[in-house]
């Protein structure tokens, strides 16, 4: 499936760790946002790595699970940001 992530986490320590954990499953598109295809196992694994480290009274995460991807149509308006570029 395809899943489009979006987060506001208010501490930077806890901020860190949920990017950490998202870039190992899915693309880094903008500051706040992930996207990618994922298997539905490991969809709950990151859903439960991220749980251990948010504080549900401050935090929010959001899940777009995309059952068929061909129905998505992505614009980007500027320039589009590919995070993946930093990396050597």
């Amino acid at each position: 499936m395809y899943v489009i992530v979006t987060y506001d986490i208010t501490d930077d320590k806890r901020l860190n760790k949920v990017r950490k954990v998202l870039k190992k499953y899915l693309y880094w598109c903008q500051l706040s946002t992930f996207e990618g295809e994922i298997s539905e196992g490991k969809l709950e694994k990151c859903k439960s790595e991220i749980f251990d480290i948010i504080n549900f009274e401050e935090d929010s995460i959001y899940f777009f699970e995309v059952k068929n991807p061909k129905n998505i149509v992505k614009k980007v308006i500027g320039i589009e940001k590919n995070y993946m570029d930093n990396i050597l």
